[in-house]
């Protein structure tokens, strides 16, 4: 089964790329960041402690997020638990 979402993805540009705002705004520490494609919200990752891009799809719905590290150029459907 191919994951629609991933292939219908937009391309918006994340509201930042050097934090994530809400641990910022917690004084928080992150470790990586990722982007949500439908409205370009900056979250931390899984491997950070407070999971911020997770719990923007489980809050919003918004399917796909892209990793924005340097070098990376990955997206993850969180609906499909695919990569592409």
């Amino acid at each position: 089964m191919s994951c629609t979402h991933l292939a219908e993805a937009g391309t918006v540009e994340p509201e930042t790329t050097g934090e994530c705002p809400e641990c910022v705004a917690a004084g928080d520490d992150w470790v990586h960041l990722r982007a949500c494609l439908s409205c370009g919200h900056v979250g931390c990752c899984d491997s950070s402690p407070n999971r911020h891009a997770t719990k923007h799809f489980q809050a919003t719905g918004h399917p796909v997020m892209r990793s924005i590290q340097p070098g990376e150029n990955w997206r993850w459907c969180f609906v499909d638990e695919a990569i592409g």
